[in-house]
């Protein structure tokens, strides 16, 4: 499997001629921007500097962070990816009927496991789809790649290494395209941030391309945080993951075994918090930056939030950032929702309409 450096356009432009050819799945990886071990190093620099102290989740998602959380899902307090794909199964090919035969870009796509109702759809309609999964992991990306060429032959793919924005400038060489954002993890985005994200995916995007978003709905505080506090301690594994990864790209030494997982729901703001607790006091030098950090015994560092949604809410905002609502999807019990949006012609990035 190959994996080569270029612009984003060209690289587009290439991989879709190579799909029409048959040529089988490339991994791409935009032009090389920050260098990521510095860029970890300067995010965890500033995060634990000041309070309250914090670091930024989508850092969580090293090759050991992406096993733990394939774990994650499989755990049976973790009801959001099993509903979720419960939805898809029942709906990919209603999706599929509304959307029409467009390109499918997967931002976050991981192990892709719920992709399979939709590229099924797909080629029930007609003999080939394109496929672009989007993700940072690279080791997630070869595992995808590998799986889904072997299940689904008529799936061309082109899996991109990078973050989400990165990818935003590839959708327009794309159209017709359906972005999908699954598992709720639009809800790890701040208010502000979500609103940012919308924006700029919506002004990356041509009119009439779709958006499948998927957003976990508010229900009951126990339901929630056993979900995040599954009894395996697998979300825990996770939550320390991260210090782990500290450790051995920014060689900071933190003992793990004093690092307690705190996951909480708050139904002020309607999101569940998940902290790593210090039990005791810990100083470490974070290279390459060389900052010296002390976190004291009792002091917590928060790794991340997931947002919970109400429909009656997260529409309008939508469609403030320039989408329109095509269908929404539900599960019986109405936990999980996933919305099929359309971009919206005349929209104007700056002010949001």
């Amino acid at each position: 499997m190959d994996t080569f450096f270029a612009s984003p356009e060209a690289l587009i432009c290439r991989q879709l001629s190579e799909a029409r050819r048959g040529h089988g799945p490339r991994i791409v990886r935009p032009q090389a921007g920050a260098d990521p071990v510095q860029e970890f190093a300067r995010s965890s620099a500033s995060g634990l500097a000041s309070p309250p102290r914090r670091l930024e989740s989508r850092f969580q998602y090293d090759a050991q962070g992406s096993a733990l959380f394939d774990q994650i899902t499989a755990q049976p307090e973790y009801y959001l990816t099993r509903t979720e794909a419960s939805i898809l199964a029942v709906n990919a090919t209603r999706i599929r009927e509304l959307t029409g035969p467009v390109n499918l870009v997967e931002l976050g796509a991981g192990s892709a496991a719920k992709t399979d109702h939709l590229l099924r759809a797909w080629l029930e309609r007609s003999k080939r789809v394109c496929y672009f999964p989007v993700d940072v992991s690279l080791t997630a990306l070869f595992g995808t790649c590998k799986s889904l060429s072997a299940r689904f032959p008529g799936a061309r793919l082109t899996a991109v290494n990078c973050e989400y924005g990165e990818a935003f400038p590839l959708l327009a060489q794309l159209s017709p395209v359906m972005v999908t954002f699954l598992g709720s993890s639009i809800g790890n985005f701040s208010r502000p941030e979500m609103s940012s994200f919308c924006l700029a995916l919506a002004a990356s995007m041509r009119p009439g391309d779709f958006f499948l978003l998927g957003v976990d709905l508010v229900k009951r505080n126990a339901l929630l945080e056993a979900a995040y506090n599954d009894r395996a301690g697998v979300t825990a594994s996770f939550t320390r993951n991260i210090f782990a990864r500290m450790n051995r790209e920014l060689g900071c030494a933190i003992d793990l075994d004093s690092i307690e997982h705190s996951a909480r729901y708050r139904p002020e703001q309607e999101q569940i918090e998940i902290d790593a607790c210090f039990t005791k006091q810990q100083t470490f030098l974070l290279h390459p930056k060389g900052r010296v950090i002390t976190i004291a015994e009792g002091e917590s560092v928060r790794t991340e939030v997931a947002r919970k949604f109400r429909l009656e809410q997260v529409i309008p905002e939508l469609h403030r950032c320039g989408f329109v609502t095509e269908q929404v999807f539900s599960d019986e019990r109405r936990w999980f929702a996933l919305l099929l949006l359309r971009r919206l012609p005349g929209y104007c990035r700056q002010s949001g309409r």
